[in-house]
């Protein structure tokens, strides 16, 4: 068995709360060391400069040398380019990163996979069942192609396949609420194997995709050429969760979006337009990120938020 946690950002003020939140997660998991310590959440590359500000380094190497942690990582949720850079900045042990059928290219997606596997380093796949939104959510359209294809499998199951399929993953992580999610991923993971997939078995999958495509408001490829913007606004992000809200119409969607953008995109936009220049898409970006504001900053999501924030790190 090996036990693995993660340690939030949003408490760190000091050196003295990496060390104070380690020892309260030990106590509770009743263990002297941790197989797998992930800084949890890092979004852009300055989050991870503050934190060696703050004592991150000498932290990890006291605590490696101490063996209290026997591996370090972390996870991530920004852009391919930050992504880049704090995996470059530090000999990490493994990465935990979003990766299902839907997101081959959302976040730090395919590319950010295969940057980290050419580096040797363990990639812990994370949402493979993109918040049980794979098996939940799926479009009527989508589970009559399911229901229609020659193979028999649940959509869970589809889901999990395509990440195994994938060599670069080390292992997947998946939230299971009952004793048969239990059985059902066990009974998945143990029979799943790498590059596997038919053409016909991914063409299925391609075509679920579609389907789910077809509620998207914005043709974001998250390519991040239009970055860095000058008033550090991550515009493939709130693509992102513009697009999450238009095909899930989850208040989960505007929680996870207003935790990263507090303030409104209309305050922030200098309308520059530098932005629009580079996107190969030819979005126009500026009025996207206006509809995008419109729909997020909304001040009762705003309280809600504010309420998550409290009970999440107390």
């Amino acid at each position: 068995m090996k036990i693995g946690t993660k340690l939030p950002i949003p408490p760190l003020k000091s050196r003295e709360d990496m060390e104070k939140i380690l020892e309260k997660q030990l106590k509770r998991l009743k263990t002297d060391y941790v197989d797998y310590y992930a800084i949890h959440n890092i979004r852009t590359f300055e989050e991870w400069e503050f934190l060696k500000e703050i004592g991150i380094l000498s932290f990890i190497d006291e605590k490696i040398k101490n063996a209290k942690i026997k591996n370090i990582g972390f996870s991530f949720h920004g852009n391919l380019l930050n992504f880049k850079k704090v995996m470059d900045d530090f000999d990490w042990d493994f990465c935990l990163i979003q990766y299902n059928y839907l997101d081959e290219n959302y976040e730090v997606g395919k590319e950010g996979l295969d940057y980290v596997a050419s580096k040797g380093i363990g990639i812990i796949g994370m949402e493979p069942l993109r918040g049980g939104m794979l098996v939940n959510n799926l479009p009527e359209s989508a589970k009559n192609i399911i229901n229609n294809f020659k193979i028999n499998r649940s959509p869970a199951e589809w889901a999990f396949r395509w990440v195994w399929n994938d060599p670069n993953i080390t292992t997947v992580l998946s939230g299971m609420s009952t004793i048969d999610d239990i059985k059902e991923n066990i009974n998945i993971a143990s029979d799943a194997l790498t590059n596997v997939l038919s053409e016909d078995e991914l063409k299925l999958l391609k075509n679920i995709k579609k389907e789910f495509y077809k509620e998207i408001k914005v043709n974001c490829t998250s390519c991040g050429y239009c970055l860095p913007c000058p008033q550090d606004i991550d515009i493939p992000m709130c693509f992102s969760r513009y697009n999450d809200k238009a095909m899930f119409n989850k208040i989960g969607t505007n929680i996870m979006y207003l935790m990263i953008n507090e303030e409104s995109i209309k305050s922030k936009c200098s309308e520059c337009g530098k932005c629009e220049i580079k996107c190969p898409q030819n979005i126009a970006i500026i009025e996207e990120l206006k509809n995008v504001d419109s729909v997020f900053n909304k001040w009762h999501y705003k309280i809600l938020t504010k309420i998550v924030k409290t009970f999440m790190y107390r």
